[in-house]
Protein backbone atom coordinates (compact mmCIF):
# COMPACT_ATOMS: atom_id res chain seq x y z
CA UNK A 1 0.00 0.00 0.00
CA UNK A 2 1.16 3.52 -0.72
CA UNK A 3 -0.40 6.93 -0.15
CA UNK A 4 -0.10 9.78 -2.64
CA UNK A 5 -0.26 13.49 -1.86
CA UNK A 6 -2.23 14.83 -4.83
CA UNK A 7 -1.22 18.46 -4.33
CA UNK A 8 2.47 17.52 -4.01
CA UNK A 9 2.15 15.49 -7.23
CA UNK A 10 1.04 18.64 -9.06
CA UNK A 11 3.75 21.01 -7.75
CA UNK A 12 6.29 20.60 -10.57
CA UNK A 13 3.96 19.09 -13.17
CA UNK A 14 4.18 20.95 -16.49
CA UNK A 15 0.94 22.29 -17.99
CA UNK A 16 -0.08 20.58 -21.23
CA UNK A 17 -1.37 22.94 -23.92
CA UNK A 18 -3.85 20.74 -25.79
CA UNK A 19 -4.41 21.33 -29.51
CA UNK A 20 -5.13 19.27 -32.61
CA UNK A 21 -1.37 18.92 -33.09
CA UNK A 22 -0.71 17.53 -29.58
CA UNK A 23 0.77 14.06 -29.89
CA UNK A 24 -0.04 11.11 -27.70
CA UNK A 25 3.57 11.15 -26.49
CA UNK A 26 3.28 14.82 -25.44
CA UNK A 27 0.04 14.09 -23.59
CA UNK A 28 1.50 11.08 -21.77
CA UNK A 29 4.60 13.09 -20.81
CA UNK A 30 2.34 15.63 -19.03
CA UNK A 31 0.59 12.95 -16.96
CA UNK A 32 1.95 11.76 -13.64
CA UNK A 33 0.72 8.23 -12.99
CA UNK A 34 0.14 7.65 -9.28
CA UNK A 35 -1.22 4.10 -9.21
CA UNK A 36 -3.23 1.47 -11.02
CA UNK A 37 -6.70 0.37 -10.08
CA UNK A 38 -7.91 -2.85 -11.72
CA UNK A 39 -7.34 -2.22 -15.46
CA UNK A 40 -7.26 1.57 -14.97
CA UNK A 41 -4.61 4.23 -14.41
CA UNK A 42 -4.87 6.76 -11.58
CA UNK A 43 -3.04 9.95 -12.46
CA UNK A 44 -2.87 13.71 -12.37
CA UNK A 45 -2.62 16.20 -15.21
CA UNK A 46 -2.75 19.99 -15.63
CA UNK A 47 -3.87 21.36 -18.99
CA UNK A 48 -5.38 24.12 -21.09
CA UNK A 49 -7.20 23.81 -24.40
CA UNK A 50 -10.13 21.77 -25.65
CA UNK A 51 -9.38 18.04 -25.63
CA UNK A 52 -10.30 15.71 -28.48
CA UNK A 53 -13.38 13.55 -28.08
CA UNK A 54 -12.50 10.42 -26.09
CA UNK A 55 -14.24 7.23 -25.10
CA UNK A 56 -13.13 4.42 -22.82
CA UNK A 57 -14.26 0.82 -22.22
CA UNK A 58 -14.65 1.57 -18.49
CA UNK A 59 -16.21 4.43 -16.55
CA UNK A 60 -13.82 7.39 -16.17
CA UNK A 61 -13.64 9.41 -12.95
CA UNK A 62 -12.51 13.04 -13.07
CA UNK A 63 -11.80 14.92 -9.81
CA UNK A 64 -11.03 18.62 -10.23
CA UNK A 65 -8.15 19.59 -7.92
CA UNK A 66 -7.65 23.15 -9.22
CA UNK A 67 -9.69 25.35 -11.56
CA UNK A 68 -12.76 24.24 -13.47
CA UNK A 69 -13.55 22.24 -16.60
CA UNK A 70 -16.58 22.05 -18.85
CA UNK A 71 -17.28 18.38 -19.61
CA UNK A 72 -19.45 17.41 -22.60
CA UNK A 73 -20.75 13.83 -22.69
CA UNK A 74 -22.62 12.35 -25.65
CA UNK A 75 -25.15 9.62 -24.99
CA UNK A 76 -25.50 6.68 -27.36
CA UNK A 77 -28.03 8.66 -29.48
CA UNK A 78 -25.70 11.68 -29.78
CA UNK A 79 -27.48 13.97 -27.31
CA UNK A 80 -25.01 16.14 -25.40
CA UNK A 81 -24.98 16.78 -21.65
CA UNK A 82 -22.70 19.67 -20.62
CA UNK A 83 -21.61 20.36 -17.06
CA UNK A 84 -19.02 22.66 -15.50
CA UNK A 85 -17.08 20.80 -12.82
CA UNK A 86 -15.26 22.98 -10.28
CA UNK A 87 -12.44 22.33 -7.81
CA UNK A 88 -13.46 19.79 -5.18
CA UNK A 89 -16.07 18.12 -7.42
CA UNK A 90 -16.11 14.92 -9.47
CA UNK A 91 -17.60 13.84 -12.76
CA UNK A 92 -18.09 10.22 -13.82
CA UNK A 93 -18.17 9.57 -17.55
CA UNK A 94 -20.05 6.34 -18.35
CA UNK A 95 -18.15 3.61 -20.20
CA UNK A 96 -18.39 3.84 -23.98
CA UNK A 97 -19.66 7.46 -24.09
CA UNK A 98 -17.79 10.02 -26.19
CA UNK A 99 -16.76 13.03 -24.09
CA UNK A 100 -14.39 16.00 -24.14
CA UNK A 101 -13.14 18.58 -21.70
CA UNK A 102 -12.73 22.33 -22.00
CA UNK A 103 -10.79 23.94 -19.11
CA UNK A 104 -11.96 27.33 -17.84
CA UNK A 105 -9.19 28.52 -18.50
CA UNK A 106 -6.96 25.77 -17.04
CA UNK A 107 -7.55 22.75 -14.84
CA UNK A 108 -5.67 20.24 -12.72
CA UNK A 109 -7.35 16.83 -12.54
CA UNK A 110 -6.98 13.60 -10.68
CA UNK A 111 -8.37 10.94 -13.00
CA UNK A 112 -9.05 7.23 -13.10
CA UNK A 113 -9.26 5.94 -16.67
CA UNK A 114 -8.82 2.79 -18.74
CA UNK A 115 -5.26 1.99 -19.78
CA UNK A 116 -6.28 0.13 -22.95
CA UNK A 117 -9.07 0.18 -25.54
CA UNK A 118 -9.42 3.96 -25.62
CA UNK A 119 -10.53 5.95 -28.69
CA UNK A 120 -9.95 9.60 -29.58
CA UNK A 121 -11.31 11.83 -32.35
CA UNK A 122 -10.77 15.43 -33.42
CA UNK A 123 -13.92 15.27 -35.60
CA UNK A 124 -16.47 18.00 -34.89
CA UNK A 125 -18.88 15.26 -33.78
CA UNK A 126 -17.77 11.62 -33.40
CA UNK A 127 -19.88 8.76 -34.70
CA UNK A 128 -21.72 7.59 -31.56
CA UNK A 129 -22.97 4.47 -33.36
CA UNK A 130 -19.46 3.20 -34.12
Amino acid sequence: MSAHDINASLVDLAELKVSATTTGEEAMAAIRQLATFNQCMVGVVRFTGLTPWERHPDDELLYVVEGAVEVTILDRQGAAAVSTVRAGSICVVPAGCWHRQNPKPSVALLFLTSQQGNDASWDEMPDVAA
